[in-house]
């Protein structure tokens, strides 16, 4: 198991993981059951755009901003649709092309792909949206990170810091899950994780029963 400097003593972190299952089943679950199976059809529609083009353009950006539900009326908007499209699918087709390289480990290839997507107007702080377009880029490899995972996260003692390269080792972490998941996480992708873990932070959830 690859390490990072937040990674707890090594027992203790597996005992973690496999203490999270507890959550991710039943999170997934109503996942599935209360959020309509049509609101991923934006993220499909860009990553199957995606598979073709092997790059991002600034409508497919635009895209991600509304099914992220983040706001358009910030500067870096302003900044990002007075580039070229030219030069912004320049970028990302270099991302989109670190992120399917499976010569490179899950979390070497999303921290690559995020050094790369930080060229980009927006993309230099917070990896919520980053973390949509290179999902969109490779989405059996990547995954979706926000501030309703991060809040999942630290609720299961699981460390994250907004250190440099956060979205690297939130991959890494992800991996550790499925690692010690054993049985519990056969056909579980990295993307089923970070709904669980998405829908674990939501505000104010109902009580389990």
């Amino acid at each position: 198991m690859k390490t990072t400097t937040e990674t707890p003593g090594t027992d203790e972190f597996a005992a973690l993981c496999r203490q999270a299952w507890n959550t991710l089943i039943p999170a997934r679950a109503g996942y599935l059951a209360d959020v309509s199976p049509h609101y991923d059809e934006v993220l499909h529609d860009v990553a199957q755009r995606t598979e073709h083009t092997g790059s991002l353009g600034k409508t497919d950006i635009a895209a991600l901003v509304v099914w992220k539900r983040l706001s358009a009326q910030t500067r870096w908007v302003t900044d990002l649709m007075s580039l070229p499209d030219t030069h912004v699918r320049a970028v990302t087709e270099r991302a989109v092309t670190a992120v399917r390289d499976t010569t490179l480990t899950r979390s070497d290839a999303a921290r690559t792909g995020r050094s790369v997507i930080w060229e980009l107007p927006g993309f230099r702080t917070g990896d919520a949206l980053a973390s949509a377009i290179l999902t969109a880029a490779a989405p059996q490899r990547m995954a979706v990170y926000d501030r309703r995972v991060q809040h999942a996260l630290n609720g299961l003692g699981l460390p994250l810091t907004p250190a440099p390269g956060r979205y690297g080792r939130y991959l890494q972490l992800l991996d550790d899950l499925l690692h010690h998941g054993g049985a519990r996480a056969d056909g579980w992708t990295t993307r089923d994780i970070d709904t669980a873990l998405y829908w674990t932070g939501r505000p104010n959830p109902a009580p389990s029963r």
